[in-house]
């Protein structure tokens, strides 16, 4: 090719100035989020640290893995075989088979993994759940002489605050509550996580878990089959799912039995009975019923209470003879245990066995006659309540027949509460004598009055000592006494201490009591005094049965020789082998036994 060609053709290719320059397309940047630039997330970086750290030492990992695995299964299998009373509890109860947990474990197995995970939630949840109804059977059990009822019983926890308020005090209360409440949810969320976490260990070890899934099933068949047991408990259980239906049996029985007493209630022997025909023996008569907080058969029978109650009982027997009074005592078993002391006191007062909140509800709303709205309805006597106890509105005087009722805020104390007394019975006695006992009823009338003391109720410390009666005043006299008593804590925390300081509060609201007797009472004062109920297992056991004493005291000897058929023990102290009866028994014996005449109402 020649120069000239060669030039030619590369000033044909040379570019023309006048053309347009063509623009490369510019690379396209990644798309970055908005948020790409802030600091991670605390629990990413969390995560991201702790799976190197899993991956730089896998051998710890592999141990803590293992442990976590342990735990979760002794925390199942604990809930599982967890029993609902204090008895019930030692190392070899926990060391069973539950058939519940052989079951879940074959099912866990079968199902694919979604199911699997929502299974082992809604089990885990059911599980904490029961494990709380079985606590909370403990607890009822071991204050109450009873389990725990979910339909009646939720109301009762707030009473337990109150109490739990007056005996340590509003700061320790929240403390105690606030843990329980975290307790109960940390048991919520470990169960749940614990059943999540051995239901995927199963899954991933499907070949073992099989396996020892089948031996486990035929260990618990032959050990049921044979009632194979160690240190005397059944190796083979099925503790929860006889628990779940004890509990849906209890609220099966709980509806029906409500239905059932709404009639048992409408039928009253003495319901028609005119008022003219009604206790006509006790016309006349100063009439007092007086209830002794936790005053049971322990106090006097039990070795470590009984030396000291029995001999303040026979004291002040001799003491009221010397005045002109004498007694008969005998035996009424309670409806109530530990505590719920309405249920007693409306009990005796009913002659219907109220032992739960519903029936109670039910003879509140109900016409049924009380024992002491009989005396209002003769028209002879003013009726009247005295309760420290009561501390708010107390619509139940209605039912009661009652004129006039004084509670906690109008007995005019100035002094220090006694836990959960609001005060010392010598104080509401003489109030009680100051405020109505002193002063004639009208229109020529009798009085009936009914008394409920408190200064034996629970826990025990401190506990009010005997002044003299003209240094009451308003109260301020037991100030001292309160500071150098023992702290309630005394109590709470040790069972000796409990029914040694027991023993003394019921000696001090006996004296308290008869010395008033003895004090004011005149010829015409018939006194009829017993307990509601047994105290707590911690003092009375957990077999003591549930029997409380009952006197009648009177300076006239007509009105004992109306109850000798009956076959109680001379003095205030029952004997081992006197009559017991039901305490719902008691309205109409008294009732026929002062002359009253029947006339049924029926439902």
């Amino acid at each position: 090719m020649s120069q000239d060609t060669s030039t030619r053709q590369l000033e044909n290719e040379a570019p023309d100035d006048d053309a347009p320059v063509e623009t490369p397309a510019p690379t396209p940047r990644p798309f970055r989020r908005p948020w790409a630039d802030l600091p991670r997330r605390p629990w990413v970086a969390w995560r991201t640290r702790t799976r190197r750290w899993r991956e730089g030492h896998p051998e710890v990992v592999r141990v803590l893995s293992g442990a976590v695995n342990v735990l979760a299964a002794v925390l199942v299998v604990g809930a599982l075989v967890m029993p609902n009373s204090m008895d019930g509890l030692g190392l070899s109860t926990f060391v069973r088979i539950p058939a519940e947990g052989v079951i879940g474990a074959a099912v866990m197995l079968a199902l694919p993994r979604r199911p699997r995970v929502v299974l082992a939630v809604v089990s885990g949840i059911a599980l904490a759940a029961m494990t709380v109804l079985n606590l909370l059977d403990m607890g009822f059990t071991q204050y109450l002489g009873r389990g725990f009822n979910p339909i009646l019983d939720w109301s009762l926890l707030g009473d337990t605050h109150s109490y739990l308020v007056d005996s340590l005090g509003p700061t320790a209360t929240l403390a105690a509550t606030a843990g329980v409440i975290v307790l109960v949810l940390l048991l919520f969320v470990l169960l749940t996580l614990s059943t999540v976490r051995l239901a995927n260990l199963l899954a991933r070890n499907s070949g073992i878990a099989t396996r020892g899934t089948l031996i486990a099933g035929v260990v618990w068949i032959t050990c049921s089959s044979l009632g194979v047991q160690m240190s005397g408990v059944p190796l083979a259980v099925d503790r929860t799912a006889t628990a779940l239906k004890g509990q849906v049996r209890q609220a099966r029985n709980t509806l029906r039995d409500e239905a059932e007493f709404e009639k048992v209630a409408r039928v009253d022997a003495f319901g028609n009975t005119p008022g003219s025909q009604l206790v006509p023996d006790l016309r006349g008569k100063d009439m007092i019923f007086t209830f002794i907080e936790s005053y049971g058969r322990s106090a006097v029978e039990d070795p470590i209470m009984a030396p000291g109650v029995d001999s303040t009982l026979d004291a002040r027997t001799k003491d009221l003879a010397k005045a002109g009074f004498h007694a008969r005592s005998g035996w009424l078993t309670s409806a109530t245990y530990g505590g719920s002391s309405w249920l007693g006191h409306s009990t005796t007062m009913s002659g219907l066995w109220i032992s739960d909140q519903q029936r109670y509800r039910t003879v509140m709303a109900s016409d049924h006659m009380s024992l002491t709205d009989a005396f209002k309805k003769t028209g002879a006597f003013d009726t009247v309540g005295v309760m420290p106890g009561v501390q708010k509105g107390w619509p139940e005087q209605k039912w009661y027949g009652l004129d006039k009722v004084y509670n906690a805020f109008q007995l005019g104390y100035k002094g220090p509460k006694f836990s959960w007394s609001t005060m010392p019975d010598q104080y509401t006695l003489q109030q009680y004598q100051d405020r109505v006992h002193s002063k004639k009823p009208a229109d020529g009338k009798s009085r009936m009055s009914l008394l409920i003391l408190t200064s034996s109720h629970t826990p025990w410390a401190p506990i009010p000592k005997m002044v003299p009666w003209n240094q009451l005043g308003d109260g301020s006299v037991f100030n001292g006494i309160e500071k150098a008593g023992n702290p309630s804590s005394y109590t709470l925390t040790d069972d000796t201490h409990s029914k040694e300081e027991y023993g003394k509060s019921v000696q001090y609201t006996v004296t308290a009591l008869t010395q008033w007797l003895e004090r004011y009472g005149n010829d015409n004062t018939v006194l009829v005094f017993l307990g509601d109920h047994q105290p707590n297992a911690h003092v009375s056991g957990n077999r003591a049965s549930r029997d409380v004493p009952v006197s009648i005291v009177a300076k006239d000897p007509k009105l004992l020789d109306k109850i000798d058929s009956w076959g109680w023990t001379d003095g205030l102290r029952p004997a081992h082998n006197a009559p017991v009866w039901k305490m719902s028994a008691f309205r109409d014996r008294f009732l026929t036994a002062y002359g009253s005449t029947p006339h049924p109402k029926k439902g």
